[in-house]
């Protein structure tokens, strides 16, 4: 590969949009193909690049949680991703949260307005030739799919997804909704809240557990990801699942009442205007009418206009162990890369983050620069990991503390024990970008 060979990436997803920065602000031409709108999948409505599917929350921002630290350092290598969600950021609290449409507005425009960057919007049914990046994500097209299949020593598997229901604000009932956060984090008052008695839980809970489903095609609850279970599915565990789970009323006080309720249904805001609401936690396959019937029963919603009803759909991933190496490039053919969700990476920020290393270590592969290797010591690099080492049961993986080198010495306590451990990988990190000059710019003169 030279230079001068402009890449294909496919997939105009969060993984492809960084893997396509990453390329280009190292000098690297792009062909970013995307399928919108000549085909869309099941989930997907909007023609800009970058769409949220599934929900506008990219969680928590603080680094004694995983994802806080894997954004941190995402910041560290000029994240695309991460800035652009910076600037269409809604409140969340401790979250990091977007509206939707101007964050793919964000996205799509700092890319075409790159020099090096040539979109088109067309559907690719075979793996291209040449240097190449596939992040069409979990909802890759068939055609394509079957193409992938194909390669050297692949094999794909499946898991059902899905996405939360979205109201207006306007319909909601303002004497019984009231504005907070738990334990007042963020602004305090960053969410919506249905506070629920116990007889309106029950009441919900009975509704709930006798809803009719939407069939889906060759469903299978033991393919259904532990990180985005159907309310429903989650429900069945028992009756106090969801009061101790989604809807735990811990550090929140009903103003009416000055207490705490016994179970709460909290909204997250979906958009910048703060028109738009989704419900958290309430990924879903009930039938349409059925979602209206049940979930107008939680109180605030009894007259709630649903925008979007939830929806769940099968997601593909391959079995990337022995398929590809921890640089997300495949073992058997060095010029093909993949990146996102289809590699076993489970979140919106995981899969920006591995199309980050697919495009940085793709670059640096046309530069004729040594591989960088990102340190298992870091959230990053621990992905890299899980995507490359073999195990007997693959699975999806999102950003968590447990999937880190653990520490040299013990630690009481979760809270100091994340403390260090974020504190570690940020100094890996730093070092890594150092040894590699991995934030050295591309230029004619080089």
């Amino acid at each position: 590969m030279r230079m001068n060979d402009r890449v294909t990436v496919v997939g105009g997803g969060l993984a492809g949009c960084e893997a396509a920065w990453q390329l280009l602000k190292r000098g690297i031409p792009v062909r970013l193909v995307e399928m919108k709108p000549e085909t869309y999948s099941p989930a997907h409505t909007m023609e800009g690049l970058a769409e949220l599917v599934c929900s506008n929350s990219l969680k928590a921002e603080h680094l004694t949680n995983a994802s806080g630290l894997l954004k941190a350092e995402m910041k560290k290598l000029d994240s695309l991703i991460l800035d652009c969600a910076e600037r269409a950021r809604v409140p969340a609290g401790g979250a990091l949260a977007v509206d939707r449409e101007r964050f793919s507005r964000e996205v799509t425009q700092r890319l075409t307005e790159h020099p090096l960057m040539r979109l088109e919007r067309a559907r690719l049914d075979e793996v291209p030739e040449g240097p190449a990046i596939i992040a069409t994500g979990p909802l890759t097209h068939e055609a394509l799919a079957r193409a992938i299949s194909g390669l050297p020593g692949m094999n794909t598997l499946y898991f059902f997804d899905a996405a939360a229901p979205i109201v207006t604000k306007d319909s909601l009932d303002d004497t019984k909704v009231f504005r907070a956060s738990r334990y007042g984090r963020g602004d305090g008052e960053d969410y919506l809240n249905c506070p629920m008695t116990e007889a309106e839980y029950n009441a919900f809970y009975d509704a709930l557990m006798g809803a009719e489903l939407a069939e889906v095609h060759e469903f299978d609850k033991a393919h259904v990801f532990e990180g985005c279970l159907a309310v429903e599915i989650l429900a069945a565990r028992g009756r106090q699942t969801l009061a101790f789970g989604p809807l735990k009323p811990v550090g929140l006080k009903d103003p009416r009442t000055g207490r705490e309720p016994y179970a709460v249904v909290q909204l997250r805001q979906d958009n910048e205007a703060g028109t738009l609401y989704n419900l958290v936690g309430f990924q879903t396959r009930l039938k349409w009418g059925e979602q209206k019937r049940v979930f107008s029963m939680i109180p605030g919603l009894e007259h709630a206009e649903f925008v979007r009803y939830g929806v769940m759909h099968r997601n593909t991933y391959l079995h990337a162990p022995g398929v590809l190496n921890e640089r997300f490039q495949m073992i058997h053919r060095p010029e093909l890369y993949f990146a996102g969700q289809m590699t076993g990476v489970e979140g919106y920020m995981e899969s920006a983050a591995s199309g980050l290393m697919a495009g940085l270590h793709m670059a640096r592969q046309l530069r004729g620069q040594v591989p960088a290797r990102f340190s298992p010591q870091t959230v990053m690099g621990a992905l890299a990991r899980h995507v490359s080492t073999p195990t007997r049961d693959y699975q999806p993986m999102n950003a968590n503390f447990g999937i880190l080198d653990a520490l040299d010495e013990r630690v009481r306590g979760k809270k100091q024990r994340y403390e260090r451990l974020a504190a570690r990988a940020l100094n890996k990190m730093d070092e890594t970008i150092k040894e590699y000059r991995l934030l050295e710019e591309w230029t004619d003169d080089h």
